[in-house]
């Protein structure tokens, strides 16, 4: 069968993490991303956070997306078939100031190097592994509120790493669902890129057979899911059906998120991955440019409980 031509590259990556303070504060205060929306998660009854970041219009591809989990004292397992490590890619030139920065800022950053690309790797404050990679041919433009100048902004996502037992699920997986080229190993890590592969389409495997399960639900702690490009409603319809033809069952139906919308499949390997569909308006869709992400924008069916909602909510400050 031949494989899916659909996945063009990320969308964006979702992260369980703590405090809602604390990771507002590193993603637009030490990584210098910019606020593109405060929502609540759309899943569920219990009010959490959703905070989007990313470049000046939050588009598919420089999107970092966030449930802060420690008010409700629920913490993930991390483990195999989870996601392990995000990515994302800054110009080669700036890693030097990267790892100057960061140190600056208490993070404990290290270089190094994968794929003969070289890179800054660190953790967010709740523990998730963050990479910054110096990536060639990246020609997104960096948003910059200061915080990092702009020739050394962060241009989207770069890659992810999941972590599985062995390779081989995974490599049918992506090779015959999910647009996986140029297969590439270095160590225990095999890497694929979807589309037309580059910065912002990178997919590794970080094979550990001796690693424990780690947990799928919601917790702090550890990446949600990896969500991915698609171009309409209707090749989302048939990256759905094309999944469920080649044995690939646990897909789920289209799933309305507000500003895009969403077909989720549990991988082989464990991780979830997403096919996404941009609503046209983007997250222009509820505020204006000028506005956008300035203030908590209620999901639908909290509409009626918005007090309720504010009120559970962990404050945060701007």
């Amino acid at each position: 069968m031949n494989p899916n031509p659909h996945i063009k590259r990320h969308h964006h990556l979702t992260l369980s993490v703590g405090g809602a303070q604390e990771d507002y504060d590193f993603h637009t205060k030490i990584l210098g991303l910019k606020s593109v929306k405060k929502t609540a998660l759309y899943d569920g009854d219990e009010p959490i956070h959703h905070l989007y970041y990313g470049n000046d219009l939050g588009d598919p591809g420089t999107l970092i997306t966030c449930f802060p989990m420690r008010a409700s004292g629920r913490k993930a397992r991390k483990g195999s078939g989870q996601i392990c490590t995000i990515s994302m890619a800054v110009p080669e030139e700036a890693l030097q100031f990267w790892h100057k920065h960061l140190n600056e800022k208490g993070f404990e950053a290290r270089l190094g190097e994968r794929f003969g690309e070289k890179l800054v790797a660190f953790a967010h404050p709740c523990g998730i592994e963050y990479e910054l990679v110096g990536a060639k041919a990246d020609d997104r433009a960096p948003y910059s509120n200061g915080a990092v100048p702009k020739e050394y902004g962060i241009r989207g996502t770069h890659g992810i790493a999941v972590s599985v037992r062995d390779g081989e699920n995974s490599d049918e997986f992506m090779h015959y669902g999910w647009t996986g080229q140029n297969r590439q190993t270095d160590g225990n890590y095999i890497r694929y890129h979807v589309g037309l592969g580059g910065p912002g389409t990178m997919v590794e495997f970080r094979v550990e057979p001796d690693l424990e399960q780690g947990s799928w639900a919601y917790g702090e702690g550890v990446p949600h899911h990896a969500a991915f490009e698609v171009s309409d409603l209707d090749v989302q319809g048939q990256v759905k059906f094309h999944l469920e033809g080649l044995g690939y069952t646990d897909v789920s139906d289209v799933k309305d998120r507000g500003y895009f919308e969403s077909v989720y499949v549990r991988t082989p390997g464990g991780a979830l991955f997403e096919a996404t569909v941009s609503k046209r308006e983007g997250f222009l869709i509820d505020e204006s440019y000028e506005k956008l992400g300035t203030s908590m924008q209620i999901p639908p069916f909290f509409a009626n409980r918005k007090e309720e909602l504010l009120s559970k909510l962990e404050p945060l400050s701007y």
